[in-house]
């Protein structure tokens, strides 16, 4: 089963903007050299999740897990991407297709967070 990881993001007109999603893209092909990683967005930038996800397929990719990029699970999150992955699901039957929560919500990301506000 080959593995991969989709970090999926908003998207900006700014290049820069995706800086810190490609650094923790990186990051993760450096730690764990057997999965694939990859970053999408739902608008304003390229990838989007749809394209993404067929490159991985068409690279015999059988299990993704997609990542959202966001601080918080507001309308995009909760509404947009289940939408784009139940059509991902429709589109690629075979696919084994896990959708996290978004980072934001995850104590260790709170934690580190609370940490950077206010260092001990």
């Amino acid at each position: 089963m080959t593995r991969a990881i989709v970090l999926f993001g908003h998207g900006s007109r700014d290049p820069l903007w995706r800086a810190p999603m490609d650094a923790v893209a990186a990051r993760i092909a450096q730690r764990s050299p057997a999965v694939v990683v990859r970053c999408a967005f739902l608008e304003l930038a390229q990838p989007d999740l749809g394209t993404s996800v067929r490159d991985l397929v068409a690279a015999g990719t059988t299990q993704v897990t997609i990542v959202p990029m966001f601080l918080g699970a507001g309308r995009h999150v909760r509404e947009d991407l289940p939408v784009l992955v139940e059509a991902l699901r429709r589109d690629h039957p075979a696919l084994d297709i896990a959708l996290m929560a978004p980072v934001g919500e995850h104590p260790l990301v709170l934690d580190l967070l609370s940490e950077i506000a206010c260092p001990r």
